[in-house]
C-alpha cells in the first residue's frame, strides 16, 4: 500500500450472531473458516460490544458514533408502512464523512434506519449506492418479494435467496471500485430468524433438528461467500489496501432450541434484547494484510460507536462533533497507546447498562429511577455475570447512577408520528 494513499473499508455486519457462534470464539459444531481466518491473519477482539441489543438501535449507534442515550433512534419501531422510523437528514453518518474524503459509499443488505425515500433513506445518508432490504421487517424473509436499488423496487417474487444477492452485488461493487478507495458496508441478513437456506450442505445428516441444521448450514453459506470476498481482493491484487471488519449487530436469537445447542452466547448471560452481556457483547475480528499483525487479539473495551471516528481517522478526515466513540486505530494495529473509554453506555426500555473497566452494571429502571437497583459485576472474575457485587462497592453504585442519568437525552424518536400515505395491500396508494 503506497504510504500516502487511503485504505478501502469494508464492514461486515451479521444479524443475530452470539458471541459464541464462531470457530474463532470456541463454537465447535459451526464451520466459519473463513471468518476464522480473518482472525486468523489479523486481529480477535474480545470485548467488542454491539451499539444496542436488537437491530434498528444498534445501527443507529455504527453510523453516528453516538451511544443510546444520544443517538436518535433507541429502539425497533414499526410503521405502517415498508420501513422505519427515519433518522434526520442532518444526521452525521460515517457514510456521509467518507464520502466527503471522497470514498465511494456502498450500503449492501439490511438499513433500518428510514423508509423508501424519506430523509432516513441510505442514498440520503451517504451512500452512493444501495442495494437490499430497506425495512428490517421484510427482512424477516431470505424470500423476499421485493428489495431495493437506490429508489427502484427490484420485483423478486419470492424466488430468490437474498443472501446469495447481496453477495453477487457486494463483489460486483468491489470490482468496479477497486481502483479508487470505497467503502462497503455489507449488512448481512444472516443468521436472523426465519431460518431459510436452499441447501443444507454438510449438516444435511446430522442427528439435529431441522432448525439446528438450517441455522448451522445459514452461518457456513455467509462464511463461504465472506471467502469469495477475501479470495477477490486477494486476486485483485488490493488485499493489502484493504482493512475488512466482521462482527454482529447484537446478541443470538434462535428457535428450536438453536441457542443451547450450539452454545450461541458462549460464556455470556442472555441473549437478544437484553443489556447483560449475552445480548450486547459481539465478535469482532479484523484483518488488513502488512497493517494489522497476524494472529493478535485485543481485550480493549470497544463498541460500535467506536467505527466512525475510527473510519475517519484512517480517511485523514477530522473527528466530528459531538461523538461517543474513540477511535480503535491504535488497538487494531497492535499498538500499546490506545485510549480507554471512561465507560461504555447502553439504554433501551427503560433499562440502562455501563460498562467501567471491568465493571459491569445493569439498572432494571436505567435513568427512570435514580434511586432503583443497580447490579454490578466484576467482569474479570465473572464473565457470566452471576454475582452481584454492589452492595460492596457504594461509591462505585452512586458513580454509575451519576453516569447513567447524565447519558440520558430525550429524543423526537420518541414521539415521531408517520402522516404520509399508506399503500393499500398491493402496494398502491390510494388517494
Amino acid at each position: 500500500m503506497s504510504e500516502n494513499s487511503l485504505p478501502n473499508i469494508i464492514y461486515i455486519l451479521s444479524d443475530d450472531l452470539g458471541y459464541g457462534d464462531l470457530g474463532c470464539f470456541g463454537q465447535e459444531l459451526i464451520y466459519t473458516p473463513n471468518i476464522d481466518r480473518i482472525a486468523a491473519e489479523g486481529i480477535r477482539f474480545t470485548d467488542h460490544y454491539a451499539g444496542s441489543s436488537v437491530c434498528a438501535p444498534s445501527r443507529c449507534v455504527l453510523m453516528t458514533g453516538l451511544h443510546t442515550g444520544h443517538c436518535y433512534v433507541r429502539d425497533n419501531r414499526a410503521l405502517p408502512i415498508e420501513g422505519n422510523v427515519p433518522i434526520p437528514c442532518d444526521t452525521q453518518t460515517v457514510a456521509k464523512l467518507l464520502r466527503e474524503a471522497g470514498y465511494a459509499t456502498a450500503c449492501i443488505g439490511k438499513w433500518g434506519l428510514g423508509y423508501p425515500g424519506s430523509e432516513g433513506d441510505p442514498n440520503n445518508q451517504g451512500f452512493d449506492h444501495f442495494f437490499g432490504y430497506n425495512c428490517q421487517r421484510e427482512a424477516h424473509t431470505y424470500y423476499p418479494q421485493h428489495l431495493w436499488r437506490n429508489d427502484q423496487k427490484i420485483m423478486l417474487y419470492g424466488d430468490s435467496y437474498s443472501h446469495d444477492l447481496l453477495t453477487t452485488e457486494a463483489l460486483q461493487f468491489v470490482r468496479d471500485r477497486q481502483s479508487n478507495p470505497f467503502f462497503l458496508y455489507l449488512a448481512y441478513t444472516i443468521p436472523h430468524t426465519r431460518f431459510e437456506i436452499p441447501s443444507l450442505d454438510i449438516y444435511k445428516d446430522r442427528p439435529w433438528t431441522e432448525d439446528q441444521k438450517t441455522q448451522a448450514a445459514m452461518i457456513t453459506r455467509m462464511d463461504r461467500d465472506i471467502g469469495a470476498l477475501l479470495d477477490m481482493l486477494d486476486d485483485l491484487g488490493i488485499a493489502e489496501d484493504t482493512l475488512v471488519i466482521f462482527t454482529s449487530d447484537n446478541g443470538p436469537h434462535g428457535v428450536g432450541n438453536t441457542l443451547a445447542h450450539f452454545n450461541a452466547a458462549g460464556p455470556l448471560r442472555e441473549k437478544k434484547g437484553s443489556l447483560y452481556e449475552g445480548g450486547i457483547r459481539v465478535p469482532f475480528v479484523a484483518r488488513w494484510p502488512g497493517t494489522i499483525p497476524s494472529g493478535t487479539h485485543s481485550a480493549h473495551p470497544s463498541g460500535f460507536q467506536d467505527m466512525l471516528p475510527t473510519f475517519c481517522e484512517l480517511a485523514d478526515v477530522p473527528i466530528p462533533e459531538p461523538v461517543d466513540g474513540i477511535s480503535m486505530v491504535p488497538a487494531l494495529m497492535g499498538r500499546d497507546d490506545q485510549p480507554a473509554h471512561e465507560f461504555l453506555y447502553w439504554a433501551r426500555r427503560g433499562v440502562s447498562a455501563v460498562r467501567m473497566g471491568d465493571w459491569k452494571a445493569y439498572l432494571p429502571k436505567g435513568h427512570t429511577d435514580p434511586k432503583g437497583r443497580v447490579e454490578l459485576y466484576d467482569l474479570a472474575t465473572d464473565i457470566g455475570e452471576q454475582n452481584d457485587l454492589a452492595a460492596g462497592h457504594p461509591d462505585l453504585v452512586s458513580e454509575i447512577r451519576t453516569i447513567v442519568r447524565e447519558s440520558h437525552r430525550e429524543t423526537p424518536w420518541e414521539t415521531w408520528t408517520y402522516t404520509g400515505p399508506i399503500p393499500n395491500e398491493y402496494g398502491t396508494v390510494v388517494e
